[in-house]
């Protein structure tokens, strides 16, 4: 528990740092995201963001159980 815990730090410390350069990916701004915007009201729902992180993440760990 200890090793997971301090490799999900060390990945969020990576992410912190190279935030600048991970902004600039498309990633919440591809089709199939929803943006609605009506009044003060703006909503953001990124599905197939989130189905693409979630599938690199799989196969990541696929990849290290084997």
């Amino acid at each position: 528990m200890r090793r997971l815990l301090i490799i999900f730090g060390l990945a969020l410390l990576l992410a912190g740092v190279v935030w600048p350069w991970l902004r600039k990916l498309p990633f919440g701004r591809l089709p199939g995201d929803i943006h609605i915007v009506k009044g003060g009201f703006s909503l953001h729902i990124p599905i197939v963001s989130c189905a693409l992180v979630s599938l690199a993440v799989w196969l990541i760990l696929w990849l290290f159980r084997r």
